[in-house]
């Protein structure tokens, strides 16, 4: 079956063009031009992945962004304004999976949403959980647990920590962890590797402000701590 994907997009022609690109690519659309529409179909029935512009004409796309996270579990891929860094930043830490900068091409954003619905949807080999004291990283399931509680992070955080934990106790530089998660595609823009893991940082440290899981090594990269209370 065709995966469902909600387009909230205020501008009518953009908004045809990319739903009309959309289909031809093999999937099924629904247009929401205002962000309460997009948060009332959100609740009304479920949706594979979410193309969210940030500028809609009545409300913010990051508060929809905000209000969709904790109760829709799908891929968030934002479209903001060139140049606007702080809002990707924000949008990052809170919860979107990729950004594209407009003007774009309708190519690109086929390609990155298709990114974030592979990893979304990827099945391996199980692989037994990893733990770190009272960390718990299952990479069959995707999921990350404290203390056996499900830690809220996208799909592209978890690659980042998994990549981690696999080799944990080495100091990986920001280098390294994009090339261990180049087939989770996100472009780096500034530090959105930074942006990832403090976003990572907030869901799995006591104290997110003084880390004692993922460590900065200062002029080198990260490490996860292999000994962990």
């Amino acid at each position: 079956m065709a995966e469902r994907i909600l387009l909230v997009e205020d501008d009518p022609r953009l908004a045809d063009m990319l739903s009309r690109y959309l289909v031809e690519a093999g999937f099924r659309v629904e247009i929401a031009p205002q962000g309460a529409l997009a948060l009332e179909r959100l609740s009304a029935a479920p949706y594979d992945a979410m193309v969210l512009d940030l500028m809609l004409p009545d409300m913010d796309g990051l508060d929809i962004c905000r209000q969709a996270r904790p109760k829709h579990d799908l891929p968030i891929l934002m479209l903001t304004a060139r140049g606007d860094a702080m809002d990707r930043i924000i949008g990052l830490e809170l919860g979107a999976d990729d950004y594209l900068p407009k003007p774009f091409e309708p190519r690109e954003l086929l390609a990155r949403l298709r990114a974030i619905l592979r990893r979304r949807n990827r099945v391996g080999p199980v692989r037994p959980p990893m733990s770190f004291g009272r960390l718990e990283i299952d990479r069959s399931a995707r999921v990350v647990l404290i203390d056996g509680k499900e830690c809220a992070i996208t799909s592209y955080q978890f690659a980042l920590l998994a990549a981690l934990a696999e080799h944990a106790g080495r100091v990986l530089s920001r280098e390294a962890l994009l090339d261990l998660v180049k087939g989770e595609p996100l472009e780096a823009f500034d530090r959105s590797i930074d942006v990832h893991i403090s976003r990572i940082r907030a869901a799995i440290e006591d104290n997110p402000r003084r880390p004692r899981r993922v460590i900065t090594v200062r002029g080198a990269g990260y490490v996860l701590a292999k000994a962990q209370d």
